[in-house]
């Protein structure tokens, strides 16, 4: 069975295979799509009703958020505090001024209020209280990790079945085997031609997720898009993709920003380190694999 809607700007495709009933496979499939209108409700910094915008607007004092909330975000700040900052998810400001700023369904276009210069440490976190102070106005973008974590929820959902593929625009979870019980080929998408992959991977109870400076980009800036490097502002060229292949869908999400914004020199040690795969592009389409690929 295989069904898809749109969430979080993206087209959610979800393809299963299992000997269960087709009403039992289709609700566990329709839960699975439920993860992401949830994650969106609550992550999205496009609208001013969303948990996360709600939150933005208390300063100085705690705020109780919900799990869905709570867990991306603390695990944003893990990432920021290993990285110094180089990922980062008070940026949400800087990717409004860069022009990412409207809502994929209502056209809105957000103008936030937000103090000049903000970081990670500004974001408090309470796990005992589950609460959120923010130090200072500010926006948080949990873009890197939000639509990785809705993929984790949802495969949750369908982790009994023979197989499955969540894919979210390209990053994706690709749980057992395929219809032939084979692990599931993936490919990544060509940076220059989207009808073309230009690398394919093999990968069973894995997600893969890609970062790539191809797929959202200033129209009117043609070195600005929506990978940007917080400390010096800018959107790094190094690489056009970077993929991450990783146990869960969120560490892959996060650590392919983080591959992305290291650059060529870094990005290969960081991503052994980790023990984790990845295979990057460069501009002039040179792959480059690494981690035993």
């Amino acid at each position: 069975m295989r069904k898809a809607k749109v969430y979080m700007d993206t087209i959610v495709d979800i393809q299963t295979v299992t000997q269960k009933s087709t009403i039992e496979t289709e609700e566990k499939i329709n839960r699975a799509f439920q993860a992401f209108q949830k994650i969106e409700q609550a992550c999205s910094r496009f609208s001013h009703t969303s948990e996360c915008m709600q939150a933005c607007q208390n300063i100085g004092k705690p705020v109780e958020i919900s799990p869905l909330l709570f867990q991306p975000l603390f695990f944003a700040l893990e990432m920021a505090r290993l990285t110094d900052g180089l990922f980062d998810p008070t940026v949400g400001k800087l990717m409004e001024e860069n022009g990412f700023n409207r809502h994929y369904l209502t056209g809105e276009v957000m103008k936030s209020s937000c103090t000049e210069s903000v970081t990670f440490r500004d974001i408090v976190l309470n796990p005992e209280t589950r609460t959120l102070l923010l130090k200072k106005p500010l926006v948080i973008d949990l873009g890197a990790v939000a639509k990785g974590f809705a993929i984790d929820l949802a495969a949750q959902e369908l982790k009994d079945l023979d197989g499955f593929v969540i894919n979210a625009g390209g990053d994706l979870f690709a749980g057992g085997l395929n219809e032939d019980g084979k692990p599931w080929q993936i490919g990544i998408q060509h940076p220059y031609q989207n009808n073309r992959f230009i690398d394919t991977v093999e990968i069973s109870n894995e997600a893969i997720c890609t970062s790539g400076s191809y797929e959202r980009k200033n129209h009117e800036k043609v070195d600005v898009h929506h990978l940007v490097n917080p400390k010096t502002r800018r959107s790094p060229q190094e690489w056009i993709s970077c993929s991450i292949i990783a146990p869960f869908a969120m560490m892959a999400d996060a650590l392919s920003t983080i591959s992305f914004l290291l650059g060529s020199e870094k990005s290969k040690s960081f991503i052994e380190e980790f023990n984790i795969k990845g295979i990057m592009v460069t501009p002039e389409l040179q792959i480059i694999q690494t981690g035993g690929i």
